[in-house]
């Protein structure tokens, strides 16, 4: 790659940094209704494709990343990319790396069952990782590694444009919220975040990973998604 080349691909990753790096907006208390855009980030599934496809280029062309290092395979998304729920988890782990696809093995059979629970197909729904990579040993990403790849979920958002956003684990909540609160404390509260002028609902709750390890917390993600199913229902969204 010539001197130039790296020049020009520098300035488009400070572009899309500049367009993108206004931090959320957090709040506790959220309203009753959401502010509709029509822009770029409409439902248009081509027009996603693209989007999709071309901040994926620019997560890969992260340098000086042990993540990245670590990694055999890039993890963006899976689902309906014009689903009205997007499902953030915290970071791939082997299987998921190996295959190259999020919540997989045992870890996709509970979230699928966890869904399932409140009549919500977990493949009309749309996931991806607060980190694209797999941490070395699936350690927990630094404070410094989730602000990193947290611009690139910012974009990954608003390309999908959801209704709703779940929040899986502690990673997920830090990145988006900013938080690094007990999750024990945050999950199963109604937040908001505002993101390109548009207020999205959130839910915090635990990643199916933890509560395979902690099976006795499963009574709280049974509360939170039976408030997940009542949002669903106030605000008439079809999934």
């Amino acid at each position: 790659m010539t001197k130039r080349t790296l020049n020009q691909n520098g300035k488009y990753v400070q572009k899309l940094i500049n367009i993108i790096e206004p931090d959320f907006i957090f709040d506790n208390k959220p309203v009753n209704r959401l502010k509709s855009i029509k822009d770029i980030y409409s439902n248009d599934s081509k027009g996603k494709i693209e989007l999709l496809s071309n901040l994926k280029k620019q997560i890969f062309s992260i340098e000086n990343c042990k993540l990245k290092n670590n990694s055999k395979n890039i993890v963006m998304g899976d689902g309906n990319i014009n689903s009205p729920m997007m499902l953030i988890g915290e970071a791939p782990g082997e299987i998921e790396d190996d295959k190259g696809n999020t919540f997989q093995g045992e870890v996709g059979i509970l979230l699928k069952k966890m869904f399932e629970a409140i009549n919500i197909k977990i493949d009309k729904t749309y996931s991806t990782y607060s980190i694209n990579f797999r941490p070395p040993e699936d350690r927990k990403p630094t404070s410094q590694e989730i602000k990193r790849y947290s611009i690139f979920l910012k974009e990954h958002i608003s390309i999908i444009n959801p209704e709703i956003i779940v929040l899986l684990g502690s990673t997920a909540m830090e990145a988006v919220t900013g938080s690094n609160n007990k999750i024990s404390n945050e999950r199963g509260k109604w937040k908001e975040i505002i993101l390109k002028n548009r207020t999205l609902p959130l839910m915090i709750t635990f990643s199916p990973s933890y509560l395979i390890r902690f099976p006795e917390n499963k009574k709280y993600s049974w509360e939170d998604l039976k408030k997940i199913k009542q949002k669903v229902k106030e605000l008439s969204i079809k999934i």
